[in-house]
């Protein structure tokens, strides 16, 4: 079934019936499947500059005699760069007047050089900064890309979103295994994790053309963003994506040392890798296969019924993780895996409920406010977590972060009995 998007489109010019034979054609078929690999290639390279500071934290804070509190604001301070970098991507819809592949690669290489500008011996202060640009430069190539991504797809954006974030995720564990392998010389984790970035800009700028889908140059508009904050469809996918973001980047951010707190200084494969960053790696990617699995689900069962199933598995694995006895480690490192997998897996169908309910001409907006107004949430929820560990353990700290799931399966179950929710998935909402 046709979502009233398609129909408007279909109907409003004879370009459409192209494109729609572009997208039935063999070698479309093959440009687009290409296009959507790479740009997965892509994201998982240039996503890994994210956590390459925490990746190598103790090491870079025995170096250079940085306290716990310097490495707390190194984390904040990418959100809160990429807070503003998606700020101003969506007040100056930069993203849909400007060819998308440019502003990607120019947020790549930008991200790596604020990566590699760790390397120079420094106080903690222009450490922070940096880590600041990256955030910022990052802004430039997570929402921009889920735009190059929908305007390949019209039908199975849920999917192929699911890929691109479950590249996402798995590029964000990868300087864990940088770290662990190059410890305790910290500095070759920073070049790859910079290396990567570089090289995932250049991916998406040279071998990955915009879709058929994809929205012509849009005037400017500046206030656009009021009227997402404004249309009830909109906004409730937007709060569930602010009750997933709540949870997943201090899950993200903390589980290293809470896995650290339960299996030690351990070593595995002949002490190449710390067991406790192996463990940390594989939480990320069995949140890669949450991704694709919840992708999925969505072209079947609907947007808001994959979401919500996975924030509620997630949210309840929050709630008692950390009560559990330490001496039950098998059990706590299956259940971290768990977690993982679904703590991300809804992740996909926030951005792609987003992409067929905003106007098609200022989608890059629409999805740099949206991700904009999640991460602004993760600074907080980030800085807290260790406070609440700290006063009261890691379970009531984890457990503080199933309220996020919580209201945002409250509000995608309210997203799906609205009329306007019959544009997702082809009905299925």
């Amino acid at each position: 079934m046709a979502t009233p998007a398609e129909d408007r489109a279909a109907s409003a010019t004879p370009e459409a019936a192209i494109e729609a034979a572009f997208e039935a054609g063999a070698k479309g078929m093959e440009r687009r499947r290409r296009s959507v690999a790479l740009l997965a290639l892509s994201t998982l390279l240039a996503m890994s500059a994210w956590f390459s500071t925490g990746a190598v934290g103790p090491a870079l804070q025995e170096a250079r005699n940085y306290s716990g509190s310097d490495l707390t604001w190194m984390a904040v301070a990418v959100q809160a760069g990429f807070v503003s970098g998606t700020l101003v991507i969506a007040l100056l819809n930069i993203g849909d007047i400007f060819r998308p592949q440019r502003v990607y690669l120019i947020g790549a290489v930008v991200a790596a050089v604020a990566a590699i500008s760790l390397l120079p011996d420094q106080t903690a202060s222009p450490a922070i900064a940096s880590r600041f640009a990256i955030g910022v430069a990052l802004a430039a190539v997570y929402p921009i890309g889920m735009k190059i991504v929908a305007g390949w797809y019209r039908s199975g954006r849920g999917l192929v979103l699911g890929v691109m974030i479950g590249a996402l995720s798995l590029g964000s564990g990868l300087p864990h295994l940088f770290g662990s392998l190059f410890d305790p010389d910290w500095e070759p984790a920073i070049i790859g994790a910079a290396v990567a970035t570089l090289i995932g800009g250049l991916l998406v700028a040279f071998f990955v053309p915009s879709g058929p889908f994809t929205a012509k140059a849009a005037p400017f508009r500046p206030r656009y963003f009021l009227e997402v904050l404004r249309q009830r469809p909109t906004v409730l996918a937007t709060g569930g994506y602010l009750g997933h973001m709540w949870e997943l980047y201090a899950m993200w951010t903390w589980m290293p040392v809470f896995l650290l707190g339960i299996v030690g200084e351990r070593t595995v494969l002949s002490g190449s890798f710390e067991l406790s960053k192996v463990l940390t790696f594989a939480v990320f990617a069995a949140g890669a296969a949450g991704c694709v699995a919840a992708g999925f689900g969505s072209e079947r069962w609907g947007r808001t019924r994959s979401a919500s199933a996975a924030m509620i598995a997630s949210g309840t694995i929050a709630v008692f993780i950390g009560f559990l006895p330490t001496d039950l480690e098998v059990l706590i490192v299956v259940l971290a895996l768990i977690w993982g997998f679904a703590v991300v897996a809804d992740s996909a169908q926030f951005s792609t409920a987003m992409s067929e309910l905003a106007d098609p001409d200022y989608l890059a907006s629409a999805l740099a406010l949206q991700t904009a107004l999640g991460f602004l949430l993760t600074i907080l929820s980030i800085r807290l977590l260790p406070i609440v560990e700290g006063e009261a353990g890691w379970g009531v700290a984890f457990a503080m972060l199933a309220v996020g799931p919580a209201l945002g399966t409250l509000s995608m179950m309210r997203l799906r009995r609205l009329p306007e929710a019959a544009a997702m998935a082809g009905g299925r909402r």
